[in-house]
């Protein structure tokens, strides 16, 4: 018999394994048990008796049975081509599933393999240089690879999601991704794992080309034909999968030159705020302090300014704030932590709600309207800052008063911060709503408001500003046959699991299809 109990454990008492096999007993009355499998832990620091609720199989008579989706690839060397556009999570995925339904996957990648791009990323640190085609964002394993590596989804497929997380653990993720309410790998650790699937898929017969930028799209009477690699290579597909990420703009210009249909999309933009760890700590767990029973602690936050959602994004326990511009006139600012999450700074995203229609610019003819408000704040900061990748800061009760700070704490953005009010660079409309914003925030955490906070803007690339439309059940282009977007680049899917989901489910559907 296998039993599943929901606990509640002293939070002291986690890794008190004898103390947990005492409490099961005790709830099933019984006097000895098997084994006991953890299936999914969170802690909950609302109230001053912090816990962790802990979700367990518990086999009373019967050995324990492991259920795990084992990656299983066959050689497919010989098979049915599937071209894929982008090795971010999206992209790769599609290739592990590619192996093992027996097609052959070839990616083509504009950036550089992930030993490559560390120096490219180490340039915009030290020399304030972007590579346009080597960044955080662009290159092997996507702009998550050195973006944190958090695999929180609020995705409803759970089979799928169960198969993106065990298949990171079989290319060397730590197994307790799997029961992590929001597990996260660090981004000390991707690369490797992202390394070790590119090898497993070359190994088993697919293909994997960096420095391969797509530069056209052949499409006739609404037909994908062929396309062009580096405006020199043509190969002909009727069947592409285009997974290039929320910052390829250039993909977004070019479906628009070739007459591919595009629409502008909601995202949001503001501000990355950073504060001592030990201020969210002392926040979130309500005084407590250097405990190593509890992690850094992190938040969620939301409110409502004007009928407009103000939201944290991509919170970073224990981070470091990076530099993400994928071009030399504009800064854009992402957060990371490492797997420990020990450095001693804690990031967030805070965001406006920005809505196409409400754009001063707003045109229903123009797919572009967001994307041109997004880049121009990104130019505007960096005008601001100097025109390095230096970012315009400002401490936090500075921005709410509109005062210009005199002078700014340490930060962990390594390319350096310059002291500009940040009210006088942001639009009114986004600066208004960030500081009611802010002051709503600093209800729900008493210490949230402090001076020693720093907000580094912008916060611009949240998800992609461009929707390419597509049919909700087969993932093809809505009126180009062939061309299937994919994940954040196609604005369907956040974060490297609904990405990598969002991989595995277009091969699923192209094997159901008795043509293909």
């Amino acid at each position: 018999m296998v039993k599943m109990l929901d606990l509640r454990i002293p939070y002291q008492k986690i890794n008190d394994n004898d103390f947990i096999y005492r409490i099961v007993l005790k709830e099933l009355k019984v006097n000895s048990v098997k084994a006991i499998n953890w299936v999914k832990k969170s802690l909950d620091a609302r109230s001053k008796n912090i816990v962790y609720n802990l979700r367990v199989e518990v086999y009373i008579d019967k050995d324990f049975q492991p259920q795990t989706e084992f990656y299983n690839p066959q050689n497919v060397s010989t098979s049915k081509e599937v071209i894929i556009i982008g090795a971010g999570p999206a992209g790769l995925f599609a290739a592990l599933n590619c192996i093992e339904k027996g097609l052959k996957p070839i990616i083509f990648e504009r950036g550089k393999n992930v030993r490559a791009r560390r120096r490219d990323l180490a340039d915009i640190h030290k020399k304030m240089r972007v590579n346009q085609e080597s960044n955080y964002c662009f290159g092997e394993g996507g702009a998550g690879t050195f973006s944190d590596g958090k695999l929180y989804t609020r995705s409803k497929k759970r089979g799928s999601v169960n198969k993106v997380l065990q298949w990171l653990v079989h290319f060397g993720a730590d197994t307790n991704i799997l029961i992590e309410a929001h597990p996260h790998i660090g981004t000390n650790k991707l690369p490797k794992i992202i390394q070790n699937i590119r090898a497993s898929i070359i190994e088993n017969g697919g293909e994997v080309h960096f420095n391969s930028k797509l530069t056209d799209f052949i499409v006739e009477n609404k037909v994908l034909k062929s396309i062009e690699i580096n405006q020199n290579q043509i190969i002909k597909t009727d069947r592409l999968i285009l997974a290039t990420g929320h910052s390829a703009r250039d993909i977004y210009e070019l479906l628009h030159q070739r007459k591919i249909k595009i629409e502008a999309k909601p995202f949001a933009l503001g501000v990355r705020i950073e504060h001592q760890q030990k201020i969210i700590d002392q926040i979130q767990y309500h005084g407590k302090l250097n405990d190593e029973n509890l992690p850094p602690a992190s938040y969620s936050l939301v409110t409502q300014v004007n009928d407009t959602g103000v939201f944290s994004f991509c919170m970073c326990p224990g981070g470091i704030i990076a530099p993400c511009a994928t071009q030399q006139n504009e800064v854009v600012t992402n957060g990371w932590s490492p797997s420990k999450r020990n450095n001693k700074f804690a990031n967030s995203g805070i965001v406006v709600q920005i809505i196409p229609e409400k754009l001063p610019n707003y045109s229903p003819n123009n797919p572009f309207v967001c994307l041109e408000f997004q880049k121009e704040i990104e130019h505007k900061c960096w005008v601001a800052a100097g025109k390095t990748q230096r970012v315009p800061a400002q401490r936090l009760m500075d921005f709410i008063n509109d005062k210009t700070s005199t002078n700014l704490p340490k930060s962990s953005y390594q390319p350096g911060i310059v002291s500009v009010n940040l009210n006088k660079v942001l639009p009114k409309f986004v600066t208004e709503k960030l500081r009611q914003g802010f002051l709503d925030f600093g209800k729900k955490m008493k210490g949230f408001l402090t001076n020693e906070a720093v907000i580094h803007a912008p916060e611009s690339r949240t998800s992609s500003p461009i929707r390419i439309p597509r049919h909700k059940s087969s993932f093809e282009h809505i009126e180009i046959k062939g061309l299937y977007p994919l994940a954040e680049g196609a604005g369907y899917a956040g974060g490297i699991v609904s990405a990598a989901v969002d991989g595995i489910r277009i091969i699923d559907s192209f094997v159901k299809e008795t043509n293909f």
